[in-house]
């Protein structure tokens, strides 16, 4: 599994979650996203309450675009209530016989034989790692999924699992939220060769008026001047900076801002400047 370009797309917000795009706009958006050198689209069952799956399945058949140019992940494991089915409480299914489903299900709703990765939603504290492990292992042999990762998983949760096949674990990082990087999951990820996907990678700077994004934004401001860039380009750039080589998936549906972001990754910030969008985040210097 390749991924071009710097960022991965996510399709949380492009159907009832968020836009509703039509198919035509949907098909028109991978077809740009496409040709911007973005290969890879991040998926999960329960997006757009299980339909999400299926409308960029019609979208990409309409693109026109071979599947052999994308790349699918998906996630499995949180099961949703909606009106289409009856659990009574949101909770997590990991048995071999969903797992199963959940493969089946997004392999139907986007027109494919295999996903290029599935990744395990959440921790569970039911989760049967040997269970697991199992129908993963025939999966892989089955051909239905080519690589298995994780989602939001701590390092002693991933040590359950096998990683000879483990090909990422996608957290919520961002400059706002940064445990990660002192809690040993990005080292976790670097010890045993496990790529390092952040989803939110904007966190929560341009949704949440407070005194922390007070003092981030006091420093954003000049460094917006002194690289030619913006304040959300600035915080991909300070994700760049990290060694582990961290790839952010971006929620956007807007092909201004997709193209915008998509520059964040020719900024290397200076050292200090990293550092000072650090420390204002946390509130202190650092030790």
């Amino acid at each position: 599994m390749v991924i071009k370009g710097a960022l991965i797309v996510g399709t949380m917000t492009w159907g009832q979650w968020g836009k509703d795009l039509p198919i035509d706009t949907m098909s028109r958006l991978i077809e740009y996203v496409y040709e911007k050198k973005l290969n890879t689209f991040d998926h999960a069952d329960i997006y757009g309450g299980y339909t999400t799956e299926q409308s960029f399945g019609k979208a990409l058949k309409q693109s026109g675009l071979s599947r052999e140019k994308v790349n699918f992940i998906s996630k499995c494991g949180i099961m949703y209530p909606t009106e289409n089915n009856s659990f009574r409480v949101k909770h997590y299914d990991y048995g071999a016989h969903h797992i199963r489903n959940s493969v089946e299900n997004s392999l139907r709703n986007l027109q494919t034989d295999y996903l290029d990765c599935l990744l395990l939603h959440r921790p569970s504290p039911l989760m049967d790692p040997i269970e697991i492990s199992e129908i993963l292992e025939t999966l892989l042999e089955e051909k239905k999924i080519l690589r298995f990762g994780f989602s939001n998983f701590l390092p002693h949760q991933m040590d359950c699992f096998p990683l000879s096949n483990a090909f990422a674990n996608q957290i919520e990082f961002s400059l706002n939220h940064n445990d990660s990087m002192n809690n040993g999951t990005l080292n976790y990820h670097l010890k045993h060769h496990i790529a390092s996907m952040a989803w939110s990678p904007l966190g929560s700077y341009f949704k949440i008026r407070d005194i922390k994004k007070h003092r981030i934004e006091k420093i954003l401001k000049p460094l917006t001047h002194k690289y030619n860039a913006t304040e959300a380009q600035l915080l991909l750039a300070w994700i760049y900076k990290i060694p582990q080589k961290i790839i952010p998936v971006i929620g956007s549906t807007d092909i201004h801002r997709i193209d915008h972001l998509i520059q964040a990754h020719q900024i290397n910030l200076d050292i200090q400047d990293w550092f000072l969008m650090y420390e204002a985040n946390n509130g202190h210097p650092v030790a």
